[in-house]
Order: structure tokens, then C-alpha cells, then sequence
């Protein structure tokens, strides 16, 4: 039903446009009594084989929603019907802000991809965590991805982190620190080795004097180099992070369809989709391998079918997310997925 009616109708409007439809539909029919319900048996997919305990946390199976979504942390409870195993609201800052100025999210249909410039916007981390707080489903975990605000100073970058941890830590179960975007000015500059451990240390000191801790990950660009990735394991030992988002957007635009002209009049953006499924599994791989299986890893980047996720977890994923497969395919993409794994389990298994 989504490919054959909704999605033509989304593909008409603008893309920013469509998605603020979708969060006002889903709303509006979550409200509905059986709806929910009704959801849930349409694309929920339950199996004790899609269980699995991940950074000490209990997953009920490993197709997350990726950030970026949901950023205000507005519909959790209309994802939980959708069959998803966890969803990442934000990237949360600790002051409300605009992000960049409108239009700033494109298709590529050509590529099944998007190009975002959001700019992290949002409604701050306070608003985000009242929201939560109201939720209904309480089982659904619920990552925090946290960033600073734009005037921010790099130098004073760690201070919005904090702000974030502490509005959040009693209504998420884990925080993703994001200083990957390449829509903030200077953020990616956060990956460099010294900012970020000083970053990355401010922020664990602040999180290990709360009531209860809650594992602290960090999301990379694929655009790093293996000598970076290096750089990033050694950081994430030292820092005694509890895993790995890997990976956000690209800045890159090669091996694209869609025009050449057409793409540079879209301007700057980080680029997601099925161009990037790839690069994500690379970076996948050699995280694990480098690692040797001790850090867990939350892949992402181009899954558009059962086979593409199936192919981050062969790579040493132990949950995946989706973002713009989630657009392109619908929500029967998720009881796909898990359909899969469950299979592929049960198959090993026998």
C-alpha cells in the first residue's frame, strides 16, 4: 500500500513538507481507537530468536529508527506500533533552535537517497525529555543523540553535551554523541583526536555521577579514513565508550545518477541512502575486525532491504537503523528485516 499510494503522493511535495504530513497523520490516526493495534499486527514481527542484550541493554529485536526522524522525540510511541526495536530521537541541542534555512531536505529518486542540511534542529533537550517523560510505551528503548547549538563555540562544545545528558539521562537508555553532521559549521572538526577525548571525557565524568549511567556511544562519518577509524577505536578504549554508530551522512556525491548539475544546485547536505550502503559497511567491518568484536556497533547507512541489513550484521553490526530506506520502503521494510534475521537465525540454528 505505501509504495503503490502513499509514497507517489509524498514524492509530490516537497520533502520537508511530506514528513511534517506523515508526523501529523501518524498522530491523528495513533489517536484512533484499534489503531495502534491494528498497526502492530500490519508490522510488528515478534520472534525470541530477535532478542539480543546489546551495550547492557535488552533489545526485543535490531531494527532501530535512526536520528534525524523524530528529533523532538514526538511520535515513540507510533514507531514502538511500527514494529521498530528501539528508536534515536534527535539530534537534540541543549537550546531550541531553527537549523538551516528552508529548503534543506532533497530526493534523489534516481539514487533512493536524500541530501539533508538540517542543522539540528530541534526544540532543545528540555522540551524533548517532557515529552518522554509523557510516552505511553515504556519497553521501547530509546536513544538520546545529543549535539551542541550552533553559536557554541568548539571550545565550549563539551558544556552543551553535559547540558544535554543531564535534561536526558532519566528518559533515554542511551546517548549517542553526534559530532559527525557536516550541516553544523566546525563540528566535524569535534573528530579530531584531542577535541574529541576531552569531549568525550567531560561527558563520561558527568554521566558516571548520575543515579544510573547510561551507556555513552559516539556516531562517525564514513568519510574517515582508516588511519581516523584508528584514531577513533583508540579514543573509544580510552574514553571506555560502549559503542559505535557507524555511519552518518557523507559529504560525498560519487557514483551518483542523478545529474551532475542537478545535485550541485541542491547545494551542501549530507548525503544518505543507497549510495552510502557501501562506504557503511566498509566502515563496519573494519571498526569489528579492528576491534576484534569487543566494541559493539550500531550500523547504518543505505538499508533498503532485508539482504542490505543482513549484510551490516555479517559485517560485525549488532543492531542496525534505518533512515532513508524507512522513506523510500515504508514501515514494511522493519517486519521485512526482522522476517530475515529471524530466518537466516532459525536456519543457522538448524
Amino acid at each position: 500500500m505505501y509504495k503503490a499510494f502513499l509514497k507517489p503522493l509524498f514524492f509530490k511535495l516537497d520533502a520537508e513538507q511530506a514528513h511534517h504530513l506523515v508526523f501529523d497523520n501518524l498522530k491523528r490516526a495513533h489517536r484512533l481507537p484499534g489503531t495502534a493495534a491494528l498497526l502492530r499486527q500490519l508490522y510488528d514481527f515478534q520472534h525470541p530468536d530477535l532478542e539480543r542484550e546489546v551495550f547492557g541493554l535488552r533489545f526485543r529485536n535490531p531494527v532501530g529508527l535512526a536520528a534525524g526522524f523524530d528529533k523532538n522525540a514526538e511520535l515513540t510511541d507510533e514507531l514502538s506500533a511500527l514494529g521498530f526495536g528501539f528508536v534515536e530521537i534527535g539530534t537534540v541541542t541543549p537550546q531550541p533552535q531553527p537549523g538551516n534555512p528552508q529548503p534543506r531536505l532533497f530526493r534523489l529518486p534516481q539514487d533512493e537517497a536524500l541530501v539533508n542540511r538540517m542543522g539540528f534542529n530541534n526544540s532543545g533537550a528540555v522540551a524533548a525529555a517532557i515529552r518522554l517523560r509523557q510516552r505511553r510505551n515504556r519497553n521501547l528503548i530509546i536513544g538520546g543523540n545529543i549535539g551542541k547549538n550552533k553559536n557554541t563555540p568548539n571550545a565550549q562544545a563539551a558544556d552543551d553535551y553535559v547540558a544535554c545528558v543531564e535534561a536526558l539521562h532519566e528518559v533515554v537508555d542511551y546517548f549517542v554523541v553526534n559530532v559527525s553532521s557536516p550541516n553544523t559549521p566546525n563540528l566535524r572538526e569535534l573528530q579530531e583526536r584531542e577535541p574529541l577525548i576531552q569531549l568525550l571525557q567531560a561527558v563520561q565524568e558527568r554521566n558516571a555521577s548520575l543515579p544510573v549511567p547510561r551507556p555513552l556511544l559516539l556516531k562517525i562519518a564514513p568519510d574517515l579514513t582508516d588511519s581516523q577509524l584508528d584514531d577513533i577505536l583508540l579514543i573509544a578504549r580510552e574514553t571506555k565508550l560502549s559503542g559505535l554508530v557507524a555511519t552518518n551522512t557523507t559529504i560525498s556525491r560519487a557514483g551518483l545518477r542523478t545529474g551532475e548539475a542537478h545535485v550541485a544546485a541542491l547545494g551542501a547536505g549530507g548525503l544518505s541512502g543507497r549510495p552510502l550502503r557501501q562506504r557503511a559497511t566498509e566502515v563496519i567491518r573494519y571498526l569489528h575486525r579492528h576491534s576484534g568484536g569487543a566494541l559493539p556497533i550500531i550500523g547504518v547507512g543505505g538499508i533498503h532491504s532485508p539482504e542490505d541489513a543482513q549484510e551490516k550484521l555479517a559485517a560485525g553490526a549488532s543492531l542496525v537503523q534505518l533512515y532513508s530506506g524507512f522513506i523510500y520502503e515504508g514501515p514494511g521494510l522493519v517486519k521485512r528485516i526482522n522476517q530475515g534475521v529471524a530466518n537466516a537465525l532459525s536456519g543457522r540454528a538448524s
